[in-house]
């Protein structure tokens, strides 16, 4: 888990996020990406709009989290894995099984629920210390991003 800025019901729009292709290492590294997959085949960056507002189900918990990345690899027995990279509340990361996460509107009640849970009110900025470390370029598209929006 890797710490960024986090978010609130207010501002969720203008969480950092990672598209276009699949990530590096050095993307890790420099905190750009929150996963890269070795040892996999035919990597590609799935449909799906970031960020996105998901309940994610870790064992018998659940979590407010955003979609942040999504990638699909295939293994060499061909398994394929749809990954997710989500963020949470908090600003910690976590990588998740597509099949672990629940899409949501931002309006959902469960969704607020469990982001006032995590420190959030879920109607106010729980995440005010975030918004101060955002640069004029949080929440903007990357440019290898741009024409997936």
């Amino acid at each position: 888990m890797t710490a960024h800025p986090g978010f609130s019901a207010r501002n969720w729009r203008a969480a950092r996020t990672f598209g276009g292709r699949c990530a590096t290492p050095a993307d890790v590294e420099g905190a750009d990406a929150v996963f890269a997959l070795g040892d996999t085949l035919n990597g590609r960056t799935l449909p799906i709009e970031k960020p996105s507002p998901v309940i994610w189900y870790d064992e018998d918990e659940e979590f407010a989290a955003l979609v942040v990345q999504a990638e699909s690899h295939e293994t060499d027995d061909d398994v394929t894995l749809e990954m997710l990279g989500l963020l949470l509340p908090s600003g910690e990361t976590v990588v998740a099984h597509l099949e672990e996460v629940e899409f949501v509107a931002d309006t959902d009640p469960v969704w607020l629920a469990l982001l006032e849970a995590d420190g959030g009110d879920g109607l106010d900025d729980g995440a005010e210390w975030a918004s101060d470390d955002l640069d004029e370029t949080w929440g903007e598209p990357r440019p290898d991003e741009k024409d997936l929006h």
